[in-house]
């Protein structure tokens, strides 16, 4: 970085500024880790030295902060496939329920981004479409942070929930369902070929929150891959230029990766299984009546506050996720 010419390729700087970020804080929290465990032990030695037991609730509270860091270096660890390090692209859909998936859509969509807040990620709405009474239809948005791909790969797959309907006059409990699409943002320019027959690209006026540009012109973008059936939609960008660029790079991330998931048969892995959003293919459910309890299929995880969890303290499902990913891993090397 002390190079006079670092700055001349201002993309490749930003990327190496990050990886030392990066690496900067790998280093404090392994320092942490040392520091505190001297602490604990001299805490330990001087308590029993002057026979002193007042120091043991100080220890105990030192000890869980020590446990849950190197937890969390340890989960750090199993970051470590092709894509982890990379931003991450989620697309929320709403599915069967009506009116109460597209809130529950709407409560997920919260969900992440509180639990980008508490990350220190940054979040940007690529496309955005509100439900027709309440909540959301769908939205696409991209999480930039260390490993956000890494971390949020496990939220792929169908979210349920279950609860007293507020929509409902005669409080009927209800169930809804909303599909998580999670995919990496490949930053480098990714070798792949999209023919123009191959492609149709509709444009439409934007809508939902945006800056001034929203509802003036239509900017908004639609490409829809043909062969795959794949359709991508951006319009956060300024003008249609900028929503088809990016469009198109979304595009060419997910062909990169179907092709590299055929290649690998690694599909569940890297993108998630694509099912129907309905009964029988969550991954997890959220139930708020009659009891309260959001449980992860997979990994067997389960948390009884589920206001925390819907407000974005969801790193107990993914970690549990990474470290289920890694045993599956393992079981077949074997």
């Amino acid at each position: 970085m002390e190079e006079p010419n670092f700055w001349d390729n201002p993309e490749e700087a930003q990327k190496q500024t990050k990886l030392l970020g990066s690496l900067k804080d790998d280093r404090d929290t392994y320092q942490k880790l040392v520091s505190t465990k001297e602490d604990i032990e001299t805490m330990i030695e001087m308590g029993e030295e002057e026979d002193d037991e007042s120091i043991v609730p100080e220890v105990r509270e030192m000890l869980e902060d020590f446990k849950k860091t190197l937890d969390d270096v340890r989960i750090k660890t199993l970051l470590s496939d092709e894509y982890d390090s990379c931003n991450a692209i989620i697309k929320l859909n709403s599915g069967a329920g009506g009116t109460e998936a597209m809130d529950w859509c709407g409560m997920l969509y919260r969900m992440y981004t509180r639990w980008a807040e508490r990350k220190g990620f940054t979040l940007e709405v690529l496309d955005f479409q509100e439900g027709d009474e309440a909540g959301v239809k769908s939205v696409m948005f991209q999480v930039d942070g260390t490993n956000a791909y890494g971390y949020l790969k496990s939220e792929a797959g169908v979210h349920r929930l279950v609860r007293i309907s507020p929509f409902n006059a005669q409080a009927k409990r209800q169930t809804s369902f909303v599909s998580c699409d999670v995919m990496p943002d490949i930053e480098e320019n990714i070798d792949i070929e999209v023919r123009d027959e191959d492609i149709r690209i509709d444009t439409y006026r934007s809508s939902g929150a945006g800056g001034q540009h929203i509802n003036k012109t239509s900017s908004a973008i639609r490409i829809t891959h043909l062969p795959t059936g794949i359709v991508v939609t951006c319009q956060n960008e300024r003008s249609q230029f900028q929503n088809k660029d990016k469009a198109m790079q979304v595009l060419k991330s997910k062909l990169y990766m179907l092709e590299k998931e055929k290649q690998a048969e690694k599909e569940a892995g890297i993108r998630g299984e694509v099912t129907d959003i309905a009964w029988g293919h969550q991954i997890r459910s959220y139930v708020l009546q009659p009891y309260q309890m959001v449980k992860d299929l997979r990994t067997n995880e389960e948390r009884a506050q589920t206001a925390a969890v819907l407000d974005g303290d969801i790193d107990p499902f993914i970690n549990a996720y990474l470290k289920w990913q890694a045993l599956q891993k393992k079981e077949k090397q074997k």
